[in-house]
């Protein structure tokens, strides 16, 4: 299968931001009745998504690298103020639709890591380029290869994960849910206390992991502005593995 080479972001200033504990007037006057969506959560969330498809079908588009990240947030306080920064940040620059890096501007991205960098997340990323990948079961099976490689970012966690619950960028059936949620719990066990699909249309905490795993995974593409993002975004990546 390979081994993981891990490989720790040059940046190690993974520091706890100002305290969240009290927004700004203006903050309060902006969200002021508005409802957030993880308001009851106290403990643990974690936030997974991905760049790039699982797929090997190269000549008709696959992506050569695969990047999928979660971003953590230690307990529903700091959820709930990165959720703030990102109604904040919405409303200062009049964008409707949700954040997402593949379809947002160079000027648009600058702004939501200037907004997010001090925000009280950490991310961990993994990236997997297909050519070293000789399992002809995970090549040949898209659910097969995608559910491994969420448990192996999981798995190799730092020891970060305590009874977490989980998000998952996506939608689905409750029955490939509840298989999903069964498969994580039988591999990694009382790190996570659930596992669910969220629709990021609507998670503004689901758009933090696109933006961030989008901005890892440029970085290991052959693009302009390749590392850019993830330089801004430094200050909250705690690590970076590749699969080797």
């Amino acid at each position: 299968m390979g081994v993981y080479e891990h490989a720790p972001h040059t940046n190690e200033r993974c520091h706890v931001c100002l305290p969240y504990t009290a927004h700004s007037l203006e903050a309060q006057r902006l969200h002021r009745g508005q409802r957030l969506r993880y308001e009851v959560f106290e403990k643990m969330l974690v936030f997974i998504d991905e760049s790039g498809c699982p797929g090997f079908k190269f000549t008709r588009g696959s992506d050569p690298v695969f990047g999928l990240g979660m971003v953590v947030f230690e307990n529903g306080e700091h959820a709930r103020a990165t959720e703030r920064s990102i109604l904040e940040l919405r409303t200062r620059v009049r964008h409707k639709p949700e954040f997402k890096f593949s379809k947002s501007s160079d000027a648009m991205r600058d702004a939501f890591f200037g907004a997010v960098v001090n925000c009280p997340f950490v991310v961990r990323a993994l990236i997997v380029r297909k050519d070293v990948l000789y399992s002809q079961h995970l090549r040949a099976h898209v659910d097969s290869f995608y559910n491994y490689f969420v448990k192996m970012l999981m798995a190799h966690d730092g020891g970060a994960l305590k009874a977490a619950s989980v998000r998952i960028d996506g939608s689905g059936s409750q029955e490939f849910q509840r298989s999903l949620g069964a498969y994580l719990r039988r591999e990694l066990g009382h790190r996570i206390k659930d596992a669910k699909m969220s629709d990021s249309a609507r998670d503004p905490l689901m758009q933090v992991a696109d933006m961030c795993i989008g901005a890892i995974t440029r970085a290991e593409r052959d693009r302009a502005n390749a590392c850019r993002w993830r330089e801004m975004l430094a200050p909250r990546i705690r690590d970076i593995w590749r699969f080797r």
